[in-house]
């Protein structure tokens, strides 16, 4: 929620009370009743869904500024359908979802915000799962790579500096795969010149290459990041 009003910025932080979260702790899990949103207001949090198999997939990596926990919002006894882990030490702002609802519907043009917000959040979901289905594993890293470096992206002389690390494990996870697959991928992609890795971050030198192996539909960059 980075490109939201100051109007409605306000309205998330006024109704709050600040907790500090450490690195490996959960904010919430698959099938507990869902009463809280959760602004952050530092470190990062990662979205994930258990499948029935026991494999995680990584949605999102959320960081200041986002809303976590909004798809609970005018729902009947809801449960949170997904997990928050904390990747980082950081602050979060706990929001009663009641509250939060109370004050939508008490201003129109506030609630308009929020659903077009939402609408785009649904947009960015679509197309994961659309890179996911279509495109297979391989698909799936790449435009993992694409989106990460359209979110924690540094340019550098020779190419996209992805400033942030991430295990080769939790790359799997955002692609719905195995380490060992995605270890094999990133290796083709070195030898080919696409990326380099040094001391655990990714650079990519040939952008270009990773948009074309998956067709991509050039999707507004708002759409395409990885939170």
């Amino acid at each position: 929620m980075k490109s939201i009003s100051g109007e409605l910025q306000e309205l998330l932080t006024a109704i709050y009370r600040d907790i500090p979260v450490q690195k490996g702790t959960y904010l919430f899990q698959e099938g507990e009743k869902a009463t809280e949103l959760y602004y952050i207001q530092s470190g990062k949090i990662q979205v994930s869904k258990i499948t029935a198999d026991g494999q995680e997939l990584t949605l999102r990596i959320c960081s200041k500024g986002d809303l976590i926990g909004e798809l609970t919002l005018f729902c009947d006894n809801a449960k949170y359908m997904l997990n928050a882990k904390v990747l980082e030490d950081g602050v979060i702002s706990v929001i009663k979802r009641n509250v939060l609802e109370e004050r939508l519907m008490e201003n129109q043009k506030l609630a308009l915000e929020f659903m077009t917000w939402m609408s785009n959040h649904f947009r960015k979901t679509q197309t994961k799962f659309r890179d996911l289905i279509l495109h297979g594993k391989k698909g799936a890293l790449y435009s993992t790579l694409i989106r990460l470096c359209n979110s924690y992206g540094v340019m550098k002389e020779d190419g996209i500096l992805i400033n942030i690390q991430l295990t080769n494990q939790e790359l799997a996870n955002f692609c719905g795969t195995s380490r060992e697959v995605v270890n094999r991928l990133l290796s083709e992609l070195r030898k080919k010149g696409v990326i380099s890795i040094k001391k655990g971050k990714i650079k990519v030198l040939n952008l270009r290459y990773l948009r074309e192996e998956i067709a991509c539909e050039g999707c507004p960059p708002e759409l395409c990041t990885i939170d």
